[in-house]
């Protein structure tokens, strides 16, 4: 199978960082369009908000940064057709079903989270999450 679009689900984190390297593999060996995904969890930091507004800039300026540096790096090895994507609300649901689905992806790929057993049975983890409602193939990246 040859993947045409490809999302990868970055934060910032060495997980994040192991997904996106292996996803640089997998977009230039497929000729893929490889799409950056960011979505910043608005929920942790909306009651925070009401004390410092500039939360959520400060965010929004993180996430243009780190998917900046994400696109250099893609560059810097061939690849050229490259989107940014960033979104708010929860990463579980943004990320398997409307940013999958708004740009067609044959393939996620992210992270392993390193939440405990008792986080994971609590909460979920984001890439279980992703896994369970992506309608496509997921990469899950130790």
């Amino acid at each position: 199978m040859e993947y045409k679009n490809i999302v990868v689900a970055v934060d910032g984190s060495k997980a994040a960082e192991k997904a996106f390297s292996k996803s640089l593999d997998i977009a230039k060996r497929n000729t893929a369009r490889l799409i950056l995904a960011h979505v910043v969890d608005s929920r942790t930091f909306s009651t925070a908000e009401a004390y410092d507004r500039s939360l959520s800039e400060r965010a929004e300026t993180y996430a243009k940064e780190l998917l900046d540096d994400y696109v250099a790096q893609a560059e810097a090895v061939g690849l050229t057709d490259i989107v940014r994507c960033i979104e708010y609300g929860s990463p579980k649901v943004k990320i398997a079903k409307e940013i999958a689905g708004n740009f067609e992806a044959d393939l996620i790929i992210c992270g392993a989270t390193g939440m405990n057993a008792v986080e994971r049975f609590l909460i979920g983890s984001v890439s279980e999450s992703i896994t369970r409602y992506a309608s496509c193939d997921v990469l899950v990246i130790r």
